[in-house]
């Protein structure tokens, strides 16, 4: 039934958007938590929970965030770069040259102006602070399509192999990608059987989801209390052990009405990746210039829900202004053709 239809396809997209507001709000927290525990000179009690998500936190962002590519991938090359190259670059570097504008006297008085310039600059080679997530996706977007024809197990087996080589040359670009890409491929192509788990994923699945559930975070929070989370091939299975969890836990998620808000945070998670440094930077230092709360976890937690809550609020108060430019990209920046029509394009 067309009705049926559509419910089912919406019912896809809740999920995913619920899987990416989980893994936002895991990326503010560890950035969140790691800023409290340097400023404050201790390890706070939320510590253990960011180590324990380690293993799936950014490979089940990417992979998620691959799941949508095969519908796109056959676009002519121009349009394919304008959406997955141009959009992530345009936002790159307008975020950049904030945080940038933001901690560039403190970087002026350490390193001087012209150091401080060739900081900026590296930027453009060296991921920025905290938005190198958003520089891969670009990569990782250009790279799919680049090796569309090569065979799919000769890619992922590659892909998969230089994970477990666990590759750190000191640039952000090779050792991410490295890490990370077979995640994202991944998504790519196993796309069309996770739609249809989702599809089919029943109320009566609920008790056997739960008890997976908690023996998955059993077994990983063993593996990475022990030592044993970084070791080759296992860091690769309990990455995509836990997006696993994760998308099974945003299908549950997404049945339950009042966890609305987050799939609402999914679907803005890249508004919140751009602008989260700005209030989480902001909140932590008054937080502990008040010194009204000390205890280092309950900081960690308020600053993680002021990286998330506050881009949302900056992004509604400006998408109707001439700073939407910051969440929306302007059809100026576009390598469109005639035949695309003029519009904005949402970081989304």
């Amino acid at each position: 039934m067309p009705g049926q239809t559509n419910l089912q396809a919406k019912q896809r997209v809740d999920w995913v958007d619920h899987a990416k507001g989980i893994c936002i709000i895991l990326v503010v927290m560890l950035h969140s938590t790691l800023g409290v525990e340097v400023a404050l000179g201790e390890t706070s009690w939320l510590h253990g929970f960011i180590e324990w998500a380690r293993p799936f936190r950014m490979p089940d962002f990417f992979l998620v965030s691959g799941l949508f590519l095969a519908a796109r991938i056959n676009k002519p090359w121009r349009e394919y770069l304008d959406t997955k190259l141009v959009h992530f670059a345009y936002f790159y570097i307008l975020w950049m040259t904030i945080q940038f504008g933001l901690k560039g006297p403190s970087m002026i008085a350490e390193h001087g102006m012209t150091d401080a310039l060739l900081l900026y600059f590296q930027g453009f080679v060296q991921p920025f602070g905290t938005l190198w997530f958003i520089y891969l996706l670009a990569v990782f977007f250009v790279v799919t399509k680049l090796v569309q024809r090569v065979p799919v197990v000769l890619v992922w087996l590659a892909a998969a192999l230089l994970e477990s080589l666990k590759i750190h040359t000191g640039w952000v670009v090779a050792d991410e990608f490295a890490s990370r890409f077979v995640y994202f491929y991944t998504g790519f192509i196993l796309a069309p059987h996770v739609f249809t788990i989702a599809k089919n994923f029943g109320a009566r699945h609920f008790a056997t989801l739960l008890g997976g559930l908690g023996l998955w975070a059993l077994v990983n929070g063993y593996l990475v209390f022990a030592g044993f989370a970084v070791l080759p091939g296992l860091s690769l299975a309990l990455g995509f052990a836990g997006t696993a969890a994760v998308i099974a836990l945003a299908i549950l998620f997404a049945r339950i009405p009042f966890m609305n808000w987050l799939r609402y945070c999914g679907e803005h998670s890249i508004v919140i990746y751009l602008a989260f440094f700005v209030f989480m930077a902001a909140s932590r230092i008054i937080l502990i210039k008040t010194g009204i709360i000390t205890d280092s976890g309950l900081i960690s937690l308020i600053v993680t829900a002021a990286g998330v809550v506050g881009p949302v609020l900056l992004h509604l108060v400006v998408k109707r202004t001439p700073l939407r430019f910051l969440f929306e990209r302007p059809a100026l920046f576009t390598s469109r053709t005639p035949a695309m029509p003029a519009k904005v394009y949402p970081a989304e």
